[in-house]
């Protein structure tokens, strides 16, 4: 559908900062951004802060430090709907001079009382008019009550889009009551501040959850009350969980800085969020240029998503495959330092290069690196139950040796392969007690590339210690 867009295009993310940017919200970003930038025109972030008492900056800060983390750059922003309170008080006092808006006394008792009336009679729950101008004629407002004001909603026909994901949509009018624009505070209310910071902010399409449906319809009307042609809406379907319910803080993480803190790439999350609802063919994995180039709306699904964290740890896993060596060893480094590494000795890029072939996370890397950073220690009890036999006189050989080779891979691998000729030792014979010496592990990468990113130094003394062991 969006291929037919002519003027430019302005999208915007709007997060209330009132917790964390979570997975869906960073999706809807994702989206927002991609479709932005498929058309060349321009991403706006605002800040929807007007719950003053749960609106936080800490929040505020996340919001914005996650979207730097996820790269999704934005043109405009960010924008606070609390810097702009005397543009709303400005927009409701036309409304009530129009008569689009209206003063509501009715005390939260009143309200309750006529809600409960209502759903004994087996209506649906919903504001009767009684202050609309019509009705209210003659009586007094009531002393002490500061009133909210309220906009005067269409009484007859129907308000409908076709929305870009989901197609024609439509509400009947008589379904929709006078929505509160303005609390007695002076605050504006969601359905209201949206609408006046999209027209201001010139949006031109509006691409959210579909859990904001139902607030379209409301939307729309005030747009028209205000005389202006609504952008373009598109409402995303949500993302479950692996249990097929709705996406929550028991699935997983809270916040999308927490898959950095887990040790996730930025790159293969956008990746993956970008597979939740919409699709290129049979393309599972893509660059981030390409997502832009391909991006479009005919492709976004209409049915829910499901978030499924094995597939995003396989995914994490190819891009760490390929990332830069150099790279991995910034990202990782401070994790290492994390768990008591000390990084001296081998190169931590090469580590990398070793490494990375096998993880799935950088905190998978960083826990494995530990085999070059973290202390060693020999446990006697361990070298005990490998060194033995004619490996003592191999290993003794391999030391006696190795001094005076090239310290590197191809080196270390002959000199392996011909010890185990000279003394009839099968692989595990040698290698194992070799390993238990220099890492105090049984079990790591290719011994011969483990060495030889350790200095020949500290190969050495580690094996003088162990053998200074027997037969302990």
């Amino acid at each position: 559908m969006d291929d037919s867009v002519t003027k430019p295009v302005r999208t915007r993310i709007a997060p209330s900062p009132t917790g964390m940017l979570h997975l869906g919200t960073a999706r809807t970003a994702l989206f927002c951004w991609a479709f932005a930038r498929h058309h060349g025109g321009q991403f706006i972030l605002r800040i929807e802060d007007t719950d003053r008492e749960r609106s936080t900056e800490d929040a505020v800060r996340v919001i914005i430090e996650a979207l730097r983390w996820l790269q999704l750059d934005y043109d405009e922003g960010p924008i606070r709907q609390t810097e702009r309170l005397p543009r709303y008080r400005e927009v409701i006092e036309r409304m009530l001079a129009d008569g689009t808006a209206y003063r509501c006394y009715a005390t939260p008792q009143e309200l309750e009382a006529m809600r409960q009336a209502q759903m004994a009679r087996g209506e649906k729950p919903r504001y009767d008019g009684r202050w609309r101008p019509e009705n209210a004629r003659g009586r007094t407002p009531p002393p002490g009550v500061a009133p909210v004001i309220r906009f005067r909603n269409p009484d007859s026909g129907e308000v409908a889009w076709n929305d870009l994901v989901k197609g024609p949509i439509a509400f009947s009018n008589a379904e929709l009551d006078d929505l509160v624009i303005a609390r007695a505070d002076g605050m504006p209310t969601y359905n209201f501040a949206v609408v006046v910071d999209d027209i201001d902010m010139r949006i031109t399409h509006v691409l959210r959850g579909d859990d904001h449906v139902n607030n379209t319809p409301r939307q729309i009307n005030i747009y028209r009350a205000l005389g202006v042609t609504p952008p373009a809406f598109g409402h995303l379907p949500m993302i479950l969980g692996p249990d097929g319910q709705k996406l929550s803080k028991r699935h997983g993480a809270v916040s999308v800085l927490q898959y950095e803190q887990d040790g996730f790439l930025p790159e293969a999350l956008v990746n993956y969020l970008a597979r939740l609802g919409w699709s290129h063919g049979d393309a599972e994995k893509f660059t981030r240029a390409q997502f832009v180039q391909w991006f479009d709306l005919a492709h976004v699904s209409r049915a829910p998503a499901q978030f499924n964290p094995d597939k995003l740890l396989w995914l994490n896993g190819e891009y760490i495959k390929e990332a830069d060596d150099a790279r991995l060893a910034a990202l990782v480094a401070p994790r290492i330092e994390a768990r008591g590494g000390r990084i001296e000795g081998a190169a931590l890029p090469a580590v990398m290069a070793l490494l990375k072939p096998r993880a799935r996370t950088l905190n998978e890397l960083a826990d494995e690196a530990m085999l070059f950073y973290g202390p060693h220690m020999i446990d006697p009890a361990l070298l005990g139950q490998h060194l033995r036999g004619a490996a003592v006189e191999a290993m003794r050989a391999f030391a006696a040796r190795a001094a005076a080779i090239a310290w590197e891979r191809g080196a270390i691998g002959a000199l392996i392969k011909q010890l185990l000729a000279e003394f009839d030792l099968k692989m595990p014979q040698l290698a194992v007690p070799l390993r238990v010496a220099v890492t105090g592990r049984t079990q790591t990468p290719s011994l011969d590339a483990v060495l030889a990113l350790f200095p020949r130094e500290t190969v050495l003394a580690r094996i003088a210690a162990a053998l200074a062991c027997v037969p302990c």
